[in-house]
């Protein structure tokens, strides 16, 4: 059951989202044949899916992405973190269009992005700011002698201000970007843990599903939470709920 907060975030999402497309699920597995099974188990839970770079090196990336999109209806986050030399980027860009992908991510600088933006057709463009498995120290040892915040918040109005349509961004830093940039652009934040379970892997900057939503996430990214579970589609229809529960007060 969703928790109920007292006071409404003045930085949740009033854009015109169905609340089951909110939910992107990290189908991060290592073959088709794996990838297809977990999508008939979710069933209509699940309406929009990341495919990231495990399954891009299974060698059959986009057979399933024309099976979801075009067979299954669903909805295609192409999380490839695209981070090159800018044509080499804009001509990658380039060859996703007319494979019914609505999002697909660039890390860079302001010329990798450029490159990406120009190129993007009907694509939606998500910059990169900070992984949610980077930490303050982590970002101290690649040579950023800043707080975190601030670095997140620097690379998104960078990327806003050339032209991409969002950030992929941790809950933690959601706030600031929303109180700082405005509502006009999307936040997709990864690294969604239940309370219970914030410190058992990799992703160190962490919120659960309901805090993303209050703290300014447009959509979030859930993996390992559904995935891992004993019944994925109970896992997953139980953020659902909370999602729809949250909606609902608006």
């Amino acid at each position: 059951m969703a928790r109920s907060f007292s006071i409404k975030s003045a930085f949740l999402s009033k854009k015109n989202i169905s609340p089951n497309e909110r939910l992107i699920f990290a189908l991060d597995v290592p073959d088709e044949q794996e990838a297809r099974g977990l999508v008939e188990i979710l069933g209509d839970s699940v309406n929009f899916y990341k495919i990231g770079l495990e399954l891009f090196m299974s060698g059959s990336y986009f057979n399933l992405i024309n099976w979801l999109s075009f067979e299954k209806q669903k909805k295609i986050f192409a999380d490839l973190k695209f981070f090159d030399v800018p044509q080499t980027v804009s001509s990658a860009i380039k060859q996703l269009h007319g494979k019914g992908i609505t999002f697909t991510t660039v890390h860079g600088n302001d010329a990798i992005l450029e490159s990406a933006v120009k190129e993007k057709g009907d694509l939606k463009i998500l910059a990169v700011t900070i992984l949610t498995s980077l930490d303050q120290r982590d970002i101290e040892d690649l040579g950023f002698k800043v707080n975190i915040k601030q670095l997140v918040l620097s690379r998104a109005r960078r990327a806003l201000e050339i032209g991409c349509d969002g950030v992929i961004s941790s809950g933690l830093e959601a706030p600031e970007l929303r109180k700082s940039l405005g509502d006009k652009f999307l936040i997709v934040t990864p690294g969604i843990r239940p309370i219970t379970n914030k410190a058992s892997d990799d992703q160190k900057r962490t919120v659960d599903v309901e805090q993303a939503f209050i703290n300014g996430a447009d959509y979030i990214v859930v993996g390992r939470p559904i995935k891992k579970a004993k019944d994925p589609r109970l896992a997953a229809e139980a953020i659902q709920e909370k999602i729809l529960a949250l909606f609902k007060q608006t």
